[in-house]
Order: C-alpha cells, then sequence, then structure tokens
C-alpha cells in the first residue's frame, strides 16, 4: 500500500514494475525519517539506565573526567583552590606565582547517561620578568580555562550486576578479566574566553615571552587564541578487585585554533577505607605550541554520601617551564534522583496493593460472618 501511495501522489506511471517502485520508496525522506526515529528511539531506551551511586560520583581530586555521568536530576558541584608555581629555565628563570580558583558544575538531566557540564579555572598571579637585566614584576589575571559541554555515556558493562555467590568469598572478591571491559563515554563542547586579553593563550602563562623582541619591533603580533574553541573527550573507566579504578582520558583540545591540542591522562584510585581513597595520575600534554608531561598524588575523604574534601600534590619534569603546584577542593551534591521503575515494577507494586486490598476485604467480611454467626447461635 506504501509504495501505490508514493506512485500515485508523485504521477508514476501504473505500469512500473515493482523493482522500481520498491526503489524508489526507499529513496523517500519518510521512509528514512521513519527508520532514524526507530533508531534513536532504540538507543535512548538502551542507555536510559545509568550508574546512579548512593554516594557522591566525583571527578575529584584528579583531573580526569569519569565515565560516568552523575544521574538524572542530580546536580554536583566541585570547586577548590590551588597555589602554583612556574619557572622558565629559557628565559632567565623568569616565574609565575599564581593563586587558582577551580570549579566544576555537573547536571544530570533527560537519562541517567546524559550530562551538562562546566569547568572552569581563573588565577590571579604575580609575573615576574627577568629578561631585562632587573626584575619586572607584574600582576595578571585570566581564565585558565572556560569550558561547557555535554557527556554521554554509551558503553555500560556494569548496568546489570553480577549475582553474589553465598559460598564463595574468593568468587565475589577476586580478580576477573571482564572487570577490566571499561565503561565508555564522550565529552564534547566548547571553550569560551570572555575576556578580550587573556595573558594565559594557549595556556602559557609566559605568553609575553614567548617571541623575542626582535620579532615584536617587526610588528609581530603575540600568540593569541581564539574566544572560541572546541573540545572533545574519549572517557573510559574500569573497575576491579573491589577497591581500585582506572580512568583514563583522550583529548583533543582547542579544535578550530591554529595549536591544536592532544593529551591523555590515565587516573589510578584506590579505596583503603570505606571513607578514604588515594590516586595517582600521569598527564600528558603534546601540540606545536606546548609539550608536557606531569604527575599528581593526592587524597579524598567522604564526609557524608553527598561530600567529599580533597587534595593533590603535583608536579612535571621539565625545566621549560617548572611546575609545582597544590590544591584543595570540595565536591557536594544536590540529589533530587529517582528511581527508574519499569512498567513491569509498576504493574507488581499495582497488584501488590490490589492483593492487600483484597485481604482487607476479606477479614472484614470474615468478621461479619462471624457476628452474624454468633447471633444467631444466641437466638
Amino acid at each position: 500500500m506504501i509504495c501505490i501511495k508514493i506512485k500515485e501522489n508523485c504521477g508514476i506511471p501504473s505500469g512500473t514494475p515493482n523493482k522500481f517502485k520498491s526503489r524508489f520508496a526507499l529513496k523517500t525522506p519518510v521512509y528514512y525519517l521513519s527508520y532514524l526515529t526507530i533508531f534513536i528511539s532504540f538507543v535512548l531506551i538502551q542507555y536510559s539506565y545509568g550508574q546512579y551511586t548512593d554516594q557522591i560520583n566525583s571527578n575529584r581530586p584528579g583531573m580526569s573526567i569519569g565515565a560516568f555521568a552523575v544521574g538524572k536530576n542530580v546536580i554536583q558541584a566541585e570547586a577548590g583552590m590551588a597555589l602554583r608555581n612556574y619557572q622558565h629555565n629559557g628565559y632567565n628563570n623568569s616565574n609565575v606565582n599564581g593563586l587558582v580558583s577551580f570549579m566544576s558544575l555537573r547536571w544530570g538531566f533527560l537519562f541517567e547517561t546524559l550530562e551538562l557540564t562546566y569547568e572552569g579555572s581563573f588565577m590571579w598571579d604575580q609575573f615576574e620578568n627577568k629578561m631585562a637585566g632587573d626584575p619586572i614584576r607584574s600582576n595578571r589575571k585570566g581564565f585558565l580555562q572556560n569550558f561547557l559541554g555535554i557527556k554521554f555515556l554509551f558503553f555500560d558493562p556494569f548496568k546489570n550486576p553480577e549475582e553474589v555467590n553465598m559460598y564463595s568469598w574468593k568468587a565475589n572478591n577476586g580478580f576477573k578479566l571482564k572487570h577490566l571491559i571499561p565503561a565508555l563515554s564522550l565529552t564534547a563542547g566548547v571553550n569560551l574566553d570572555p575576556l578580550k586579553e587573556n595573558p594565559y593563550s594557549f595556556g602559557n602563562v609566559f605568553n609575553t615571552l614567548y617571541r623575542p623582541l626582535f620579532f615584536q619591533n617587526l610588528g609581530q603580533t603575540m600568540d593569541t587564541e581564539p574566544r572560541m574553541s572546541l573540545r572533545a573527550t574519549l572517557a573510559s573507566q574500569s573497575h576491579f578487585l573491589g577497591t581500585w579504578v582506572f580512568v583514563t582520558n583522550w583529548n583533543v583540545h582547542r579544535i578550530l585554533t591554529d595549536y591544536i591540542e592532544k593529551s591523555y591522562l590515565l587516573t589510578l584510585t584506590h579505596t583503603f577505607h570505606p571513607l578514604w581513597s588515594v590516586y595517582v595520575e600521569n598527564q600528558g600534554i603534546y601540540s606545536d605550541f606546548y609539550k608536557d608531561t606531569l604527575f599528581r598524588i593526592g587524597a579524598a575523604y567522604l564526609v557524608n554520601n553527598n561530600m567529599q574534601v580533597e587534595a593533590t600534590l603535583g608536579s612535571n619534569i621539565k625545566d621549560t617551564p617548572s611546575q609545582f603546584f597544590v590544591n584543595a577542593g570540595v565536591s557536594y551534591r544536590l540529589d533530587f534522583h529517582k528511581d527508574f521503575k519499569s512498567g513491569e515494577e509498576i504493574q507488581q507494586k499495582e497488584a501488590k496493593k490490589e492483593e492487600r486490598s483484597l485481604k482487607k476485604s476479606l477479614r472484614k467480611a470474615s468478621k461479619k460472618d462471624k457476628k452474624r454467626t454468633r447471633k444467631a447461635r444466641r437466638n
């Protein structure tokens, strides 16, 4: 019937072979739209189940982001302060001492696997320029990061919990290869810089010293980062041996600029106490503008199910520039999450309610029968 309607609307002769009619039907926008709708519906149903947890799911204390979203209707803030020291051997040991304020805002919406995320860090520093004899000091401020994006968990190997073996502790807590299969998510969004003049273009705190004075006198401008660029992050997260978590991030940063930056993050976390965890992290950054390797260690303490405090110590392995930093922060969430209930669960709940109502009616009827029986015996 569909092919006949299409044939009539488009004026195709009635003697057109069936083979031609079939091909024509496949090429109509309605056909593709219907299949696209079915595909999207299937994907949304498959991934409407997430990994909401009773305890806060924070990306801190490291710099990597986990694969999982915070959960539908959960609003979470991760904020803190950091002290940073930079010293550049190539610029006569010119240095930067800065105070950094960082904040991440996360909101789970629509589905358990979807998250709107904001990541920002702002630095106030004192810059000491030693290139011209006597040190020249100046105070600066600007964004190191200002990112808005969406995270989508597209593969979750943990959505179906394992059955507990009541007879074997080893079976429940031993290492299994399947535990290494990671959950996967993709975060994509835009970097925005609201400041007209940011002294930290491309994340370089020594940007004002990047070009020799001779080239500046020829009218060469400093490297300036565009006010808007794109970023994408593929995150994986594996859980094993009950208390270990391994997270990886593969980032493409500053897309659409002259200096596209690629980086990785490897984070290993161990929970050695129900309230305490420690971590170690390695980060590598690669671009035509800047290359570096950094290491971090730190710890986190779970104050309650909705709050976590943490601290980190870190450094890099080069002197152009060298970096040393220490930070402390807190993560807190507002939990408005409601557990997903399937149609079957709702039906079971209604059936139990009807069963209780029926039992109550039967008890009342039984009491009335007994009462009538006692009256009959008296008479």
